[in-house]
């Protein structure tokens, strides 16, 4: 199999970094969690298993998962699923929500620092082998699902802004 092309790599790696950080087609992260109203957080509008505060916990949890499971080879990860979901629908203090955020930025920013400088093809050991690359694309894939929950909910509460 012919060897890919710097050119090809570092193409890949910008349209990769691309998905993590900046909205196309789509509404990305930071779009879905803007100017949500605290009094909604907690609420799971009927049929919605879940709050807009576990949704965004969830994201929060399952990214940091997975960019430490890549990055560092003494990562734990939390028992499945239920270290994955908070319990209460309700964050449990004022600022949870804004942590919960600013936590999902920096863990996304440690995540694209990793794909700028590395050889993000080349197998993880401690990762089963798996490429950096290869967990960016589980990620991204798991997001877009839970974002499209998030817009859904926040369309069910009328706070989502229509255009």
């Amino acid at each position: 199999m012919p060897q890919k092309s710097t050119k090809e790599s570092n193409s890949f790696r910008k349209e990769l970094i691309s998905l993590l950080t900046v909205e196309n087609a789509h509404a990305g992260f930071d779009a879905a969690v803007k100017d949500l109203p605290a009094d909604l957080r907690g609420e799971r509008p009927h049929g919605l298993s879940h709050s807009a505060y576990q949704l965004v916990e969830h994201l929060r949890i399952a990214q940091w998962d997975i960019v430490e499971y890549a990055l560092n080879p003494n990562h734990k990860s939390p028992n499945f699923p239920d270290g994955y979901w908070p319990k209460s629908p309700e964050p449990p203090h004022v600022k949870a929500w804004d942590k919960s955020i600013a936590s999902f930025r920096a863990d996304r920013k440690k995540l694209v620092a990793a794909l700028e400088r590395s050889d993000m093809l080349a197998p993880i050991r401690h990762a089963n082998n798996q490429s950096l690359a290869s967990k960016a694309i589980l990620l991204l894939d798991h997001n877009s699902y839970h974002l499209g929950q998030l817009i859904l909910l926040r369309r069910l509460l009328n706070a989502w802004p229509e255009k």
